[in-house]
């Protein structure tokens, strides 16, 4: 298909800049999935129980942001160099790491970027930004994680123009945070609060973890003119034995899976067992791309938040609705005044 297929006009001041106060306080687009079931329909997250029914199952993405933007200084010659600390290199040392590079001139093998103190080496120049560095000896193991906490910044989205304040350390983080490790919320559990949680239990709706670490390439931009030319960039992701588990449930006695987010789709997509006809527990990587045509497997619903024009996301949102559906559903929301993207507000397809 075109890229320019998924382009849509979107006013700049609907691009949400700061979270709201209230997580739950997000306004929620309710889209039939089938339009000959009903019509569009404005609501909130905090009615989200309602919108769901009881045996429905919630599968959220519980990866956690670190703060792995570094800033530092490039030995010798002085210029500023800005890192951004992605994955661990599994085929490489344990000190090994893909990183995001930016530096005034090319940042080659053997250069040595300092920060707080502690000098960070390049070993390859992989082109395109991507770098493959080497930690210092000194921030092996949870060392890293201190040193992250006190030196780096949460990696806001590009479109959030300001720099991170230290609310969004908390805000810029899920309720279900528990597996560090991502450089991007998962951005649909941002609605989520103890209290929504607890509701949605209580109406006998259960609640499951996938772990997929979110990476930059959510942020890249589609270069292609086709979306058959563009290539997905690869993440890690986990599935519990438990969810696994309550997947098959939910599904033998009729209830429905709806994926929080894009990366949970993704996750319960890629892990999926077409021969075995279920839901696969364990560790794996996927660089799965989702555009209308694809057949869903794992997935009845989906909560997600407003995405780009042109992205890869909005891409998996239309194959989940269909284009037309999803396109008519953003004009809504562009008419009715919804904020848009990372801290905006939501759409939930059932």
């Amino acid at each position: 298909m075109d890229v320019e297929d998924f382009s849509f006009d979107l006013p700049a001041e609907l691009i949400a800049q700061e979270p709201l106060p209230d997580r739950a306080a997000a306004r929620l687009l309710v889209v039939p999935r089938d339009p000959a079931v009903g019509t569009l329909s404005h609501s909130t997250i905090r009615e989200l129980p309602q919108k769901l029914q009881a045996g429905d199952l919630l599968v959220v993405n519980d990866a956690q942001v670190v703060p792995a933007r570094l800033r530092g200084r490039k030995r010798g010659s002085g210029g500023k160099v800005e890192l951004l600390l992605v994955e661990p290199l599994a085929d490489a040392g344990p000190l090994d790491w893909l990183a995001l590079g930016q530096a005034g001139k090319p940042l080659r093998a053997g250069a040595q970027v300092e920060i707080a103190g502690a000098a960070f080496e390049v070993v390859e120049n992989r082109g395109g930004g991507e770098l493959h560095v080497r930690l210092p000896a000194e921030l092996g193991g949870e060392a890293l994680w201190a040193f992250l906490d006190r030196e780096g910044e949460l990696p806001l989205p590009p479109y959030i123009e300001r720099p991170p304040s230290p609310a969004d350390r908390e805000r810029y983080q899920t309720v279900f945070a528990a597996r560090r490790g991502a450089v991007a919320a998962p951005t649909a559990g941002l609605h989520f609060t103890p209290a929504l949680v607890e509701a949605l239990r209580s109406s006998g709706i259960a609640l499951a973890p996938i772990t997929l670490y979110v990476g930059p390439g959510t942020f890249l931009p589609v270069r292609a003119a086709r979306t058959e030319d563009h290539r997905m960039h690869e993440e890690r992701y986990a599935v519990p034995e438990e969810t696994a588990r309550l997947h098959a449930r939910t599904r033998a006695q009729g209830g429905r899976v709806v994926a929080v987010g894009t990366t949970a789709l993704r996750t319960l997509e890629a892990a999926w067992d077409s021969g075995a006809g279920a839901l696969r527990a364990g560790a794996g990587a996927t660089s799965l791309f989702i555009t209308p045509g694809y057949g869903f497997a794992a997935v009845d619903g989906l909560l997600t938040n407003f995405h780009l024009p042109r992205s890869t996301l909005l891409m998996l949102v239309a194959a989940f609705a269909g284009l037309p559906r999803i396109l008519g559903a953003y004009a809504e929301a562009v008419r009715a005044r919804y904020r848009f993207f990372s801290y905006g507000d939501a759409m939930l397809i059932v």
